[in-house]
């Protein structure tokens, strides 16, 4: 049985929750393996909202074990508020599993993630202020401190202890705030040991015999491809590596385990935060699609950047993930619109280009090239078969196909589980 990744093809907020779902009660294990609570889902199941943002979506299928797994940075406080809120709500989260090589997000990454933002002043990275980026900066320079070290009170002490050496220099002499006690920090983390204990497991053992035993391993990435530390709009991205071969290292599962990946694309372009976005509208338009796409941040609630379909931005994550599969959703939010723009080209200094740019540069200075294609004016919300749209809402399906190169197999059409149109099996 196959390891499936799904892969936001955008910026982030694509609905990754709703093409997870119509997997549903076929997968065994659902793995988060990248990124920290600065993500979210937004899934409505049995007509009840549940804002996902450390949890995997299939904390929700009583037939799913939910992983967190080493690529991923915790911040404990979150992680047990957030599995508070579903207990109490009447979700069982006792399957879920840890990995020991997790790493944990201190009080203090949260401090100078936000100290950081406000020193840049106009050359902020526009982050969530979550500790994320400092997480893995702490990891990268074997500073972290890992979900394993919470076992031993006297190596978590020292990590603490070695990890604000430097931070308190710079928060006291260059922030000119006051210094952290590592001892505080130490105990913070140490009051979730007990609770944090029988979750922990060796992730990576158990991925790899749960795949060699067919069961079905899904691997949910947070944000998107064009948010990844290597491969998207730098350095308006996110800490880690979201795209499809982040699973790989995010989870332990050698590349030959993954079978199928899929990539989520929103039927138009939402982004958060600062960086280049070419189709962006800044109008009547850009408000209308905010307006009833609800496009606020599940996490932050941050308004979302809104703009037509860009072809290129989801070709290149095409590309790089090698999509088997694309699932479109939102595409609901675009009825009434007489004529739908579709990004197919750049202009860049005069010049005409089909593919994304190579540099940052000639990105932020592209022009959107558009193609018209014809709206409808009919409720779609309940189609359930790709026959009873519209002929210019198939045909709209059939265009974006073809710009991206890759089969569409899913189409959202509201926010409600069932308001799914499928044209090929997702497993």
């Amino acid at each position: 049985m196959p390891g499936i990744v799904v892969v936001g093809a955008q910026w982030g907020d694509e609905g990754k929750g709703k093409a997870t779902d119509q997997l549903g009660d076929r997968v065994d294990y659902t793995v988060r393996y990248s990124g920290g609570n600065n993500a979210g889902h937004t899934l409505v199941v049995n007509g009840e909202k549940y804002a996902l943002h450390l949890l995997p979506s299939g904390i929700l299928s009583p037939n799913s074990t939910p992983v967190i797994a080493n690529g991923v940075v915790i911040d404990l406080d979150v992680l047990f508020e957030e599995i508070d809120g579903l207990e109490a709500r009447g979700v069982d989260t006792s399957k879920l599993l840890v990995s020991a090589n997790a790493h944990i997000i201190a009080s203090y990454h949260k401090v100078m993630d936000k100290v950081t933002e406000r020193f840049l002043g106009n050359r902020c990275i526009g982050t969530t202020g979550r500790g994320i980026g400092p997480a893995y900066s702490d990891k990268i320079n074997r500073l972290g401190i890992r979900v394993q070290d919470l076992f031993d009170a006297s190596i978590l002490t020292q990590k603490v202890e070695a990890a604000l050496e430097q931070k308190n220099h710079l928060l006291v002499k260059v922030y000119n705030r006051r210094a952290i006690e590592p001892a505080e920090v130490a105990e913070e983390l140490l009051a979730h040991v007990e609770r944090l204990r029988p979750m922990v497991t060796d992730v990576v053992r158990v991925l790899n015999d749960a795949l060699d035993a067919d069961q079905v391993v899904l691997f949910e990435g947070a944000q998107a491809h064009h948010l990844d530390v290597d491969h998207g709009t730098y350095p308006y991205v996110t800490s880690s590596n979201p795209i499809a071969a982040g699973a790989c290292t995010g989870a332990g599962v050698g590349p030959t385990r993954i079978d199928r990946t899929i990539g989520i694309m929103k039927a138009y372009t939402t982004r958060v935060g600062e960086g280049p976005f070419p189709t962006e509208l800044l109008d009547a338009d850009g408000d209308k699609l905010r307006t009833d796409g609800a496009e606020f941040g599940t996490t932050t609630g941050r308004n979302r950047r809104c703009g037509w379909f860009d072809a290129l931005v989801v070709e290149a994550a095409v590309t790089a993930n090698a999509f088997t599969d694309l699932f479109l959703t939102k595409l609901d939010i675009l009825t009434g619109w007489e004529k739908i723009p579709v990004c197919v080209a750049y202009e860049v200094n005069g010049v005409r280009t089909d593919v994304l740019p190579m540099t940052q540069t000639d990105f932020h200075h592209a022009v959107p090239v558009y193609e018209y294609l014809d709206g409808w004016t009919e409720d779609i919300s309940g189609c359930r078969t790709f026959e009873e749209f519209p002929a210019a809402t198939r045909a709209y399906v059939r265009r974006l196909e073809e710009l991206v190169g890759c089969r569409i197999s899913g189409i959202g059409v509201g926010p409600s589980r069932e308001q799914v149109v499928m044209l090929h099996d997702l497993l």
